[in-house]
């Protein structure tokens, strides 16, 4: 009976925001500090934007002038799926769009540190028969459809849209977007075919964009609509429906003519990009989302995956930074989609030889490895291909260079120009190589390079076994340390006063409901 109580609880405005320590975590001191440069109140309203291509969120708060200012900019630890909107249950895909988030929202028991729903599907996504559940902000850095922070990034988070509830704010809004809507990246992603809905959610972004206020969003004939009003001549106002024909409305002439002016300077930046030539963006690169490049820096074989690369920096010289939170040992980075890399057509290379000998093939065997190389390699990614070949059901021998029979090998013995044929392993890992960004073709082509063939070839050696990996991953504390004030070793956030009780939010909310 108390679990169907719960259960039964969760999709009203009785659940308590702070049940629990973690859920009750102060605004870190920085934070308020920041606010208060900037003149905003603690309770005052937030909105907070995503974006995949960059992997940020953004929180914003409304200052004591009603406008919406910058807060703060957190990177993405992970999210999943392609630029777009999601689609089905089950396809990974974070969504896209508008949505609202109420308390009941709001999750102090999860399973992922804390989180909160994104509200997918809304009745947008539900009038074209979209399906999808559980679609979450939250913490731990691993995602299936989410947008996935690190534990310490989502305290801070939670905290804030706590905050603002306390302070009468009844739903936060959460715009989710494939890439920040500039001219540029327009351009780059002219050729997708999601760009009709991407122009239409564009509407809002510049609504908000000229405002710096939360635009008002409705749904008809299937569409978004932004700041809708009544008319003048109109007794109530709109009634909207997503799957309905659009009521009349009309948008306030100040937010419209702002917005026609920012549209037409798009426009026009826009026509000149293309004009120009813009490379357009590869299109289903066959990775499985992305991840913020500060979080890519400090995994091995890290990759950004569909999210941009470090511009003016290498992720060497970001893995010298500090990592906004805790990254646990289980992250999963971008990876290649394996079926992808398996269907790319694999291109023998020709095998030169000084006699041909009939029905043999020779492969001369190579030399022993020296540690520096074996070191060099590990560095330079080797074992995650090795580790790709035997997913892909290679063996071993597939890499190993076997000791020709006498006959050959005395063919063989003049020749100096003898090339090894490429493996299976090698040709997984050059089509694997395209998928990898920032990856350093200079070097593999220099580690690939054909080796003189032996006159006489030294017994194989075995392949040592691959060491298991004995990284554990670090066990999480009921607390997180703020990343507005670094790390700490303890529970509770260095020079953090309270700023709130730790009592129910039944007492606290009671206004709002």
């Amino acid at each position: 009976m108390t679990a169907s109580v719960l259960l039964a609880g969760c999709d009203t405005d009785q659940v308590s925001l702070a049940t629990n320590a973690k859920a009750n975590q102060p605004v870190p001191p920085k934070l308020v500090a920041a606010m208060a440069e900037k003149d905003m109140d603690l309770q005052s309203p937030i909105l907070v934007r995503l974006f995949k291509q960059e992997a940020e969120l953004e929180v914003w708060k409304q200052t004591r002038s009603g406008q919406f200012a910058l807060l703060k900019t957190y990177p993405i630890c992970r999210w999943s799926g392609d630029l777009g909107p999601k689609v089905r249950e089950g396809d990974r895909q974070a969504p896209e769009g508008f949505y609202s988030i109420n308390p009941s929202q709001m999750n102090p028991q999860s399973a992922y540190y804390l989180s909160f729903n994104t509200g997918f599907p809304n009745a947008f996504d539900k009038a074209l028969g979209r399906t999808g559940s559980q679609l979450m902000v939250h913490g731990d850095c691993s995602s299936r459809g989410c947008y996935a922070m690190t534990d310490e990034q989502i305290a801070e988070i939670y905290s804030l849209g706590r905050e603002s509830f306390f302070g009468g704010q009844k739903a936060f809004q959460l715009q989710a977007y494939p890439f920040k809507m500039t001219p540029v990246n327009m351009a780059k992603h002219r050729n997708n075919p999601n760009m009709p809905f991407w122009k239409m959610i564009k509407e809002g972004y510049d609504h908000f964009e000229v405002t710096r206020q939360e635009p008002k969003v409705d749904f008809c004939e299937k569409r978004y609509v932004f700041d809708a009003a009544k008319s003048a001549d109109a007794k109530r106002d709109p009634v909207f429906d997503a799957s309905a024909k659009c009521p009349a409305y009309v948008i306030p002439e100040d937010i419209a003519s702002a917005v026609r002016e920012k549209q037409a300077k798009d426009e026009a930046e826009y026509a000149k990009l293309v004009a120009k030539g813009t490379p357009m963006a590869r299109m289903n690169t066959g990775i499985d989302g992305g991840m913020n490049k500060i979080f890519a820096a400090k995994i091995p074989e890290g990759s950004t995956g569909l999210s941009e690369e470090a511009e003016g920096s290498t992720l060497q010289l970001l893995a010298m930074s500090k990592a906004p939170g805790t990254i646990p040992g289980h992250v999963n980075p971008p990876k290649p989609n394996l079926d992808a890399v398996a269907a790319a057509p694999a291109q023998e290379p020709a095998v030169a030889v000084s006699a041909p000998v009939a029905n043999t093939r020779v492969a001369s065997a190579q030399p022993a490895e020296k540690p520096q190389e074996k070191s060099q390699e590990k560095s330079e990614g080797g074992g995650f291909f090795s580790g790709l070949g035997r997913k892909m059901g290679f063996s071993t021998a597939d890499t190993t260079a076997t000791t020709p029979p006498p006959q050959a090998a005395a063919a063989a013995a003049p020749a100096t120009t003898t090339t090894t044929p490429s493996s299976a392993a090698s040709r997984l890992k050059a089509a694997v190589t395209r998928f990898v960004p920032g990856h350093d073709k200079s070097k593999d082509a220099a580690k690939d390079a054909p080796k003189p063939a032996v006159a006489a070839a030294k017994p194989a050696e075995p392949p040592k076994p691959q060491q298991p990996d004995t990284r554990l991953a670090q066990t999480r504390p009921a607390l997180k340390p703020s990343v507005s004030d670094g790390a700490s070793d303890s529970t509770q956030m260095a020079g953090a006063a309270p700023v709130v009780s730790s009592n129910s939010f039944e007492s606290r909310f009671g206004a709002v409901k």
